[in-house]
């Protein structure tokens, strides 16, 4: 082994001996600046589109923020960014001789999102995959973030190329899977938490979302998309972290750019739960 070694030529790719340095697994992980300081990183993930994830992680950010924690969101759905316009940030971000300067909400939550960059709002982003993947890595390591106790990442659905490059540059603490209760629940969230077992990431638990709508008028609560999030959670061994229900006040405040405004009793305990288990 002593000779392989001397003699290696340093291309694997090009030699068939079995030795240390070509069974190590090399880590993918992506370093950010040296004047970043990021304790925290947590993504926000499911299985499919249209659950939520954006909300709760506006929400989470908010909570964390309010329990006096530094906070930040990586908005790492870039095809489909909607971060900036829930807080109100319509702004342009600019870049300095450090790097690129995030947008900031009213309360200190420092945010980076594509939308952010684009002269166009409106115009679509209309890139491939390993150019998406790109942009999410230059949002982690040439952003200034400066101090954060928590950074949020908001991944795209599905299993595809962006939550892949988030789960292998970013170093996360863990993922939080956003599901709503419908009988599709269990395949959408064991197809979210697979791909974190296999890519060896915690799962803090699950957040439903639009678990019921309550009548403005009787306050009766109906639950319209069925039920099946206690269910999934437990048959994988996770913890069911809250309920969010639809909610028109906060649908109106998102439309107002108003987000920090929503006091979100129904995701609160959730924040903390989180915050418990990366801190145990």
């Amino acid at each position: 082994m002593a000779e392989q070694k001397s003699n290696c030529s340093g291309n694997c790719s090009s030699c068939g001996q079995s030795c240390s340095s070509r069974n190590e697994p090399q880590s993918l992980l992506e370093p950010t600046a040296e004047f970043n300081n990021i304790k925290h990183v947590i993504g926000v993930v499911s299985g499919k589109g249209g659950v939520g994830k954006s909300m709760v992680t506006s929400s989470l950010a908010v909570l964390m923020n309010k329990m006096g924690y530094k906070v930040g969101i990586l908005d790492a759905d870039i095809t489909g960014p909607s971060i900036p316009k829930s807080f109100g940030i319509n702004s342009k971000v600019y870049q300095n001789e450090l790097g690129i300067l995030p947008a900031e909400t009213e309360n200190g939550i420092k945010i980076m999102s594509i939308n952010l960059l684009l002269e166009d709002k409106e115009a679509p982003v209309l890139w491939r995959g390993p150019v998406i993947a790109g942009a999410v890595k230059q949002f982690w390591h040439d952003v200034v973030w400066g101090d954060l106790d928590y950074l949020f990442v908001d991944c795209p659905p599905g299993t595809g190329d962006v939550p892949l490059t988030v789960f292998q540059s970013l170093p996360l603490d863990g993922v939080v899977i956003v599901t709503s209760p419908q009988d599709l629940v269990s395949m959408i969230v064991k197809k979210a938490y697979n791909m974190a077992n296999m890519m060896n990431i915690p799962v803090l638990g699950i957040i439903e979302n639009m678990s019921s709508v309550i009548c403005p008028e009787c306050k009766k609560e109906f639950k319209i998309f069925g039920s099946g999030s206690e269910t999934v959670a437990d048959e994988i061994g996770v913890e069911l972290l809250g309920k969010m229900p639809i909610d028109v006040t906060l649908a109106q405040l998102v439309d107002n750019g108003c987000f920090e405004k929503y006091d979100n009793i129904y995701l609160k305990d959730a924040a903390e739960k989180i915050d418990n288990k990366i801190n145990k």
